[in-house]
């Protein structure tokens, strides 16, 4: 969980604010998810935290929500073009990559659990960075 709150700050993803008036405030909460091999043992547990964005409501909260992905007969089409002419492909990974994309609307979403600011414990975070919601 620290991996991933560390990964937020690095990304100023959010800033604490004082709770505003009149403000709709996703909460938070944290989803666990074991790693496994190819012979089922779990290598790694995983934690991402996400927004309870549930109590949004489109064109109030926000305009629209998308999660750019590839077509499928995109990655076949350029991988035949890619062995008729002989090029090398190379894959990688963007680690959180979900925190790269700015965020244009006024959203709140309150201090996750577990890791509540000692000196200002009733202060939520405006969210600079998109996240999981």
């Amino acid at each position: 969980m620290q991996e991933e709150l560390n990964q937020f700050e690095r990304s100023e993803v959010w800033e604490l604010v004082s709770r505003p008036q009149n403000q709709s405030v996703s909460g938070t909460r944290w989803v666990f998810r074991n790693k496994m091999d190819e012979n089922d043992i779990i290598i790694r547990n995983k934690t991402r935290l996400v927004a309870q964005g549930f109590n949004q409501e489109e064109r109030i909260n926000y305009e629209e929500t998308f999660a750019p992905v590839v077509i499928l007969e995109a990655i076949r089409m350029l991988l035949a073009f890619a062995c008729f002419k002989d090029f090398v492909l190379y894959q990688m990974d963007v680690k959180s990559t979900f925190l790269n994309g700015f965020i244009n609307e006024e959203v709140y979403v309150e201090q996750p659990p577990g890791f509540q600011s000692f000196n200002f414990p009733n202060h939520i975070f405006r969210l600079k960075r998109h996240f999981m919601v």
